[in-house]
């Protein structure tokens, strides 16, 4: 689950981790108002899931009212990379001595969390990766000892910091680092990490990722993501423990499956038939008939979907149990729409006596390459 700016800042205060006074705006209206706590330049940031937003025009400056009310009401339902700009953070401008960059990422090879850090913030890190590797420092934590003081001491080091800044920056690792942990992140970005005259550190931005499968364990965090997901299709389906994913706003084919790489193979085999996938929905595990009856639903509920490819390795979801879903299904979903059926595993036998009287518009296969194949010739039909 990746948060908002405005949200990740919000996560970052909570830790005490000091952030530009800002305020969230949603409308153009009484702008003199929501400002009033302000003070002049600032900063005006489209709230959107999609990175490069300020070359993108998403990140743009005030030095007045006038000038604010103007790049409000310019930017509020604004198409950046395909996202409508619906959220704006306005901030007050903060000058510093100097921008650095600070991660905690969840490192695979380490089985540890990763301290990232570089004296060189403001840019991507990838490019600072790319044109100055030396300047992109990376130290594991130990979460049996968590952030000790030669860890620090490191990066003040190599990062040839003065030796003032220890206490802030002990701070500042020691509260992202507990952030990270307590929230279940994944990613905890802070870029650009601003140094003020003062030699303290302020968050200017900020970019945090946390593990979808932790989310029931914070109920903030769950409500958030509702609030900002648009598509009514993932929310309904959400409610049935299903995970849908929109692909093309142009696709006229789903695709089922219960796990995600399966999903996968499956999208990239009907891409490569020239056929455009709308959507696809992860069942998960143990889907019932009940559930799975719902799942065909939702997908139908998008009127351009026409076909859907149903792929179910039957392990905990039972063969029959997802023929059982599709003949409850298809009495409410129309004669015109056609489902081919992949179904192998436990009470397969069962499953396709129950497919064989639902009608020409399910059609059994016996592999994925079959089922593409069955995809096309019905679209050609």
């Amino acid at each position: 689950m990746k948060l908002l700016e405005y949200k990740g800042k919000e996560l970052l205060s909570k830790y005490n981790i000091a952030i530009q006074k800002s305020v969230l705006v949603e409308s153009p209206d009484n702008i003199s108002l929501k400002l009033s706590d302000l003070t002049f330049p600032v900063v005006i940031k489209a709230q959107i899931m999609a990175g490069g937003r300020g070359k993108a025009g998403g990140i743009r400056f005030a030095d007045n009212l006038k000038e604010a009310e103007e790049i409000i009401k310019s930017l509020l339902g604004f198409n950046i990379k395909g996202h409508i700009v619906k959220k704006l953070l306005i901030a007050q401008k903060v000058e510093g001595t100097s921008e650095n960059y600070l991660s905690i990422i969840l490192d695979r090879y380490y089985k540890s969390p990763m301290i990232i850090f570089s004296p060189i913030g403001g840019v991507d890190i990838e490019e600072t990766a790319r044109e100055n590797p030396d300047k992109i420092i990376k130290i594991p934590v130990n979460p049996l000892f968590g952030i000790k003081d030669y860890i620090i001491r490191y990066i003040i080091k190599k990062a040839c910091l003065p030796d003032v800044f220890f206490n802030g920056l002990q701070n500042i690792v020691t509260n992202i680092y507990r952030l990270f942990l307590e929230y279940d992140c994944i990613l905890c970005e802070i870029n650009p990490l601003l140094v003020t005259e003062d030699n303290d550190f302020i968050a200017i931005d900020a970019k945090i990722d946390i593990d979808d499968s932790s989310l029931y364990r914070h109920p903030d965090i769950s409500e958030f993501r509702d609030q900002i997901e648009e598509d009514k299709l993932i929310l309904e389906a959400r409610k049935y423990d299903f995970l849908y994913i929109p692909i093309d706003s142009e696709g006229f084919v789903s695709v089922m499956s219960n796990g995600s790489g399966m999903l996968m193979s499956c999208i990239d085999l009907i891409t490569k038939s020239s056929l455009i996938v709308g959507s696809a929905l992860d069942l998960g595990g143990g889907a019932t008939s009940d559930r799975i009856s719902e799942a065909i639903k939702i997908i139908f509920k998008n009127k351009r979907i026409n076909y859907l490819f149903i792929s179910v390795f039957g392990g905990i979801t039972r063969c029959d149990e997802v023929a059982g879903g599709i003949r409850d299904a298809i009495k409410e979903i129309g004669k015109d729409k056609i489902l081919i059926v992949r179904i192998e595993g436990t009470n397969k036998e069962i499953g396709l006596d129950i497919l064989k009287n639902l009608g020409s518009n399910v059609s059994y296969v016996q592999t994925i390459g079959d089922g593409i194949k069955e995809l096309v010739l019905r679209k050609e039909i």
